[in-house]
């Protein structure tokens, strides 16, 4: 799908083909009076082609896709584009700014989508991104990284319902692809009621840089914007990782409370019965295993060693071809992003 309209206007800016304009767009004024606003960078192309955006920060804790977007931003790639790219680094500016996952009124912001502009103050900002950025476009892309305390393997979630948007999920270029539900109130409901393919971003932790999750994430837009036509291929030799949609996913949680060691690490492939991890007490004592319940693919785990009973400690994806998953993180591992930059 493309769109024609010459004249573009986000938060009473307009921006027209062949235009680069950053737009502060207001969100609300703080206790002080003092404004706050969501920073969005848009470039236009004069060609026609898509309208996609690209976020971040919507946990306002996750800070690999804010760099992801800030290197893509001064990237050489951008010159020459087709169609229209809208970057919106922080969503959640709240959030932020407090180093925080959440809003000021304690609200998960991606579940609040797609908001009121009447509601609260978290439903009110999902209703400003909702209007001034996804209403106006024709593809997305929404990253992310683990939270509490969690970590993430680089992955692709979407709703994989069309073949449009499990191409693009593949041209990501990372070695999973989960088919992931809709949720109530998140991004991704709010994409899959408009048909508007869209891409989840998982990799990293919060509050943390993770180069390879930056360095994948960016190689993974670029590589999406190659496909979408919005962008010539620049990249030097790589391996194509073959993303692979695993068959399901499941998490393992602690049996007891306790001081966690995690024996096993991301990206690993692991069989019934092995050892992941130990829990035991403050002395060493009464030491209880936790072991894979089938075979699968570490895609996530605690980095948190202080657990509670039926805390999520490992997250496990499931594969029909173990086989493929290998040689697709075998692709990846030896992939070194060789993207020219500015």
């Amino acid at each position: 799908m493309k769109v024609t309209e010459k004249n573009l206007i986000i938060g009473g800016v307009t921006i027209e083909p062949g235009e680069v304009k950053d737009v502060a767009l207001f969100i609300a004024k703080q206790y002080d009076f003092t404004e706050i606003h969501m920073p969005v960078k848009v470039i236009r192309g004069t060609a026609e082609g898509p309208y996609l955006f690209i976020c971040a920060a919507v946990h306002g804790d996750e800070v690999n896709g804010v760099e992801v977007i800030k290197r893509l931003s001064q990237h050489k790639a951008l010159q020459n584009i087709k169609g229209t790219l809208i970057l919106v680094p922080i969503v959640n500016a709240f959030g932020f700014n407090a180093l925080s996952r959440y809003m000021p009124d304690r609200r998960d912001l991606n579940r609040c989508f797609p908001g009121n502009i009447h509601g609260s103050l978290s439903s009110r900002l999902a209703h400003l991104f909702v209007t001034e950025i996804v209403d106006k476009c024709t593809h997305g892309i929404d990253l992310h990284s683990g939270s509490h305390h969690r970590t993430n393997l680089p992955q692709i979630r979407a709703c994989l319902f069309n073949k449009e948007t499990i191409d693009i999920a593949r041209a990501f270029n990372v070695p999973v692809i989960l088919d992931a539900q809709v949720i109530e109130g998140s991004l991704r409901k709010v994409a899959f009621g408009k048909k508007m393919p869209l891409l989840v971003y998982e990799a990293g932790e919060s509050l943390r840089y993770d180069e390879v999750a930056i360095q994948s994430g960016l190689h993974g837009v670029l590589s999406v914007m190659h496909a979408l036509s919005m962008i010539e291929h620049k990249e030097k030799k790589q391996k194509k990782v073959r993303s692979i949609v695993a068959k399901g996913n499941f998490w393992i949680r602690s049996p007891h409370s306790g001081i966690v060691i995690v024996k096993k690490k991301l990206g690993t492939i692991v069989h019934p019965g092995e050892l992941l991890g130990i829990i035991s007490d403050p002395l060493g004592n009464n030491n209880i295993e936790i072991r894979a319940e089938k075979e699968g693919l570490i895609i996530g785990y605690t980095l948190l060693p202080l657990v509670n009973r039926g805390d999520a400690v490992f997250h496990i994806a499931t594969f029909e071809r173990t086989q493929l998953i290998e040689k697709s993180l075998e692709a990846f591992n030896d992939d070194k992003f060789d993207y020219e930059e500015r």
